[in-house]
C-alpha cells in the first residue's frame, strides 16, 4: 500500500527511510479507515518529512500522485445535464423575448428613472413601463430585463443590472480554510525571494554542530536571522454579486496565500475598484480606506494581485456614477489605470471558466486594461502569473 507513492517521494530527493515509511502504514492500521485525502496528507507529511526545507518537495510529489482524486467530486457533477439545474424564472423570457427588449444606455436610462420617480404614483406588478415587480420594466425587482437597475431585490438572478438600489452585505473571506489549499500553496511559492535580515532569530543546528566540535565538545550554541521572504503583496478582491459561486475558490487562495506571504496586505471591493476599498465587509460603509491613501501608504515595490471575475456593468468601467453600488465621481477603469501605474509588477486572477471571457464585453475591457496579465483563478494560471511576477 503507497510503495509507489513512497518512492515517488524518495525519487524527489527527500530523505524519507523505510522505518518512516512503515511508521505510516502503522498509522494508517491504527487510524480511521476512511481518512480524507487531506488528513492523509499531513500524517504523510509529518511521517515522511522530518525537514520544512523538503516541504516543497513533497508538496509537488503528494500533488502529482494525488491529482485525479479531488477532481472526482467534480467529474461526478458534470454528468448531470443542465436542465436538471436550471433555474425556473430562466423560461420567464427567451433568449429571442430579451432580444426584443431595448437597452436604453447610460444617460436614457438614469434620466427615465428621474421621470418615473416623478410621476408614479402607486404600485404595479407585471408591467414594462413603471417601477415594480414581475415583468420587464428596467426598474424594479423580479422581473426580467437585459439592462436595468434593481431595486428591492434579495439578490441578482441574471447579473445583468446596471446598478442595484439596496445596502447589501458580504460576508469576509475565510483565511482559515485548508481543504484544496494545498496545491494552491505549490504554486505561489514560485513567488519567493528569501532574504535573512531583522531582529527574530531562530536556531542554526548546522553551525552549532560546527562550532562545538570545534570548542572541543563544549556546547556552542549558534542562532541566526530569521529566513523571510522579502516579497510583499498587495492583494485586492471582488466581493459579492456574480462572485458569490467563486467564494470556496477565493477563499482557499486567500488562506494560501496569508501563509505564504508574511508581508501581505489586502483590501476588498465590488466589480471593479473606485475611490476607496475595505478591509471588513461588516464595516465597507463606514470604515474605507481611500484608495489614494492606499498608494501612499504601499511602495511601488509591491507586487499586486487582483481577484476577480470581470463580470459588471461596462459602464462601471467607463463611466462617472457607473457604480452598480454608489456614485463614483471618476469611472472604475481611471483608478485601474492609476493603480497599474504605480504598481507596474501586476496580475489579475479571473476564477471564471475562461473560455467564458470573450462572451463579456466587461471582461473584455479589463483585458484591454491589464495587457497579457489576466490569468485563469487554475493552478496553471497561478504557476504562470506567479512566473510574470517573479521577473
Amino acid at each position: 500500500m503507497f510503495t509507489e507513492f513512497f518512492v515517488k517521494v524518495r525519487e524527489a530527493r527527500v530523505p524519507a527511510t523505510l522505518r518512516e515509511y512503515l511508521t505510516l502504514l502503522e498509522a494508517l492500521e491504527v487510524g480511521d479507515a476512511h481518512i480524507s485525502i487531506d488528513e492523509f496528507y499531513y500524517l504523510s507529511r509529518s511521517a515522511l518529512v522530518k525537514d520544512e526545507s523538503h516541504f516543497d518537495k513533497f508538496d509537488r510529489v503528494f500533488a502529482e500522485y494525488f491529482k485525479g482524486v479531488e477532481a472526482l467530486g467534480e467529474a461526478l457533477f458534470s454528468e448531470i445535464p443542465d436542465e436538471w439545474l436550471r433555474r425556473e424564472l430562466e423560461k420567464i423570457l427567451s433568449p429571442e423575448d430579451r432580444e426584443m427588449l431595448e437597452k436604453m444606455g447610460w444617460e436614457k436610462l438614469m434620466e427615465t428613472l428621474r421621470e418615473r420617480l416623478a410621476e408614479q404614483q402607486g404600485r404595479h406588478q407585471g408591467g414594462s413601463k413603471w417601477i415594480g415587480t414581475g415583468g420587464t420594466s428596467p426598474f424594479g425587482a423580479y422581473g426580467d430585463h437585459p439592462e436595468g437597475i434593481r431595486i428591492g431585490q434579495k439578490e441578482g438572478r441574471r447579473g445583468s443590472a446596471v446598478k442595484v438600489w439596496d445596502k447589501r452585505e458580504y460576508k469576509n473571506f475565510d483565511d482559515s480554510v485548508t481543504i484544496g489549499t494545498r496545491n494552491i500553496k505549490v504554486a505561489l511559492r514560485r513567488l519567493r525571494q528569501f532574504v535573512r535580515d531583522g531582529a527574530d532569530t531562530e536556531f542554526d543546528l548546522d553551525d552549532t554542530i560546527h562550532a562545538t566540535a570545534d570548542n572541543g565538545g563544549w556546547l556552542d550554541v549558534r542562532m541566526r536571522p530569521e529566513r523571510k521572504n522579502k516579497i510583499k503583496v498587495l492583494l485586492l478582491m471582488d466581493v459579492g454579486g456574480s462572485m458569490n459561486v467563486h467564494v470556496k475558490t477565493c477563499e482557499e487562495l486567500f488562506s494560501a496565500a496569508r501563509s505564504e506571504f508574511k508581508d501581505l496586505e489586502y483590501f476588498y471591493f465590488h466589480n471593479c475598484v473606485y475611490e476607496g476599498l475595505w478591509k471588513d465587509n461588516r464595516r465597507r460603509h463606514t470604515e474605507r480606506m481611500p484608495t489614494w491613501d492606499l498608494i501612499r501608504t504601499f511602495p511601488s515595490d509591491y507586487k499586486l494581485i487582483f481577484v476577480g471575475d470581470a463580470s459588471m456593468s461596462p459602464y462601471e468601467i467607463a463611466y462617472p456614477g457607473g457604480s452598480v453600488e454608489h456614485w463614483n465621481e471618476e469611472a472604475g477603469g481611471v483608478w485601474l489605470s492609476r493603480l497599474l501605474h504605480v504598481y507596474t509588477s501586476a496580475v489579475w486572477l479571473n476564477p471564471e471558466t475562461e473560455a467564458n471571457w470573450s462572451y463579456s464585453q466587461s471582461n473584455q475591457m479589463i483585458q484591454e486594461l491589464m495587457g497579457p496579465r489576466m490569468y485563469p483563478l487554475t493552478l496553471g494560471g497561478l504557476e504562470e502569473s506567479m512566473k510574470y511576477l517573479a521577473r
